[in-house]
């Protein structure tokens, strides 16, 4: 099982100084190891390629594209079980796993800078933030305020409104670029460690289309974040509950929903 470590020196003055290599280990751990490592890329990953490239890009085309696919997502057959089968329970799983591998690792990048080290205690502390980071944005998107599966239409108006506070802007940045980085060096360790890339070269070379892969999800990430931001002005407040604010694009909308019934009855709409 390929490592970050594998291209390190042998040794220097006498001593081993190197990242340890990722134990395969027997029995249990073999497989827990293995589950860890595919779980990152199924389903983890592709829910994470999935919402940052394809869910969150609908906002740079407006408020309504953005609701429409909040709708589609929230109207899935069985949604709660893809959700805890298919999300919740996997991000538990290669999280919590992740810290225990993190825990009995052997990073000394102080000691030995070499690049392979750095990129390998990279993974481990970008794993950290990204698991707190998901943590926040599921329980203030899902769990606090207005149901989006039940309102999809409050669904830009309610991340805009968190992303006008600039510390949690900053910890959205943060947390973005961390998950896009955990992910892109994720997948090459992933096809080292499953023998897709063998030899030197071949992971060099993946090494360039996984740095890209990076590059494109923070970019579409980063551009979405701007969307929320600052290309469609945030509504006043509104006086009965603030976590249905949303953009005027949103309001009309709403607006004429609420017109139809009182037209529908003949009586004259005021």
């Amino acid at each position: 099982m390929a490592s970050a470590s594998s291209t390190a020196p042998a040794a220097v003055a006498g001593a081993d100084h190197r990242v340890a290599p990722l134990r395969a280990g027997q029995g249990t751990s073999f497989v827990l190891r293995r589950l860890h490592s595919l779980s990152g890329i199924i389903p983890v990953g592709a829910f994470l390629f999935e919402h940052i490239v394809v869910s969150n890009s609908t906002a740079i085309t407006g408020p309504e594209a953005y609701a429409k696919q909040v709708a589609f997502l929230g109207g899935l057959p069985l949604v709660f079980f893809l959700e805890l089968f298919g999300i919740w329970l996997p991000i538990l799983f290669h999280g919590l796993y992740g810290f225990y591998i993190w825990y009995r690792g052997d990073g000394n990048t102080g000691e030995y800078p070499w690049s392979g080290n750095w990129m390998y205690t990279a993974q481990r502390w970008t794993g950290g933030i990204v698991f707190v980071y998901i943590l926040w944005h599921t329980y203030t998107m899902r769990f606090t305020g207005v149901d989006l599966h039940e309102n999809p239409m409050a669904s830009f108006g309610k991340v805009q409104a968190e992303l006008m506070n600039p510390l949690l802007l900053a910890f959205y940045i943060v947390g973005l670029i961390a998950a896009c980085w955990h992910f892109a060096y994720g997948v090459w360790l992933f096809a080292a460690k499953w023998g897709i890339t063998p030899g030197v070269k071949a992971r060099e070379r993946f090494l360039v289309v996984c740095l890209g892969l990076f590059v494109l999800m923070s970019g579409v990430g980063l551009v979405s974040l701007y969307t929320f931001r600052a290309r469609f002005p945030q509504p006043p407040p509104d006086a009965g509950n603030s976590t249905m604010r949303s953009s005027p694009a949103i309001q009309s909308h709403t607006q004429s929903a609420s017109v139809e019934p009182a037209a529908a009855t003949g009586k004259p709409v005021e």
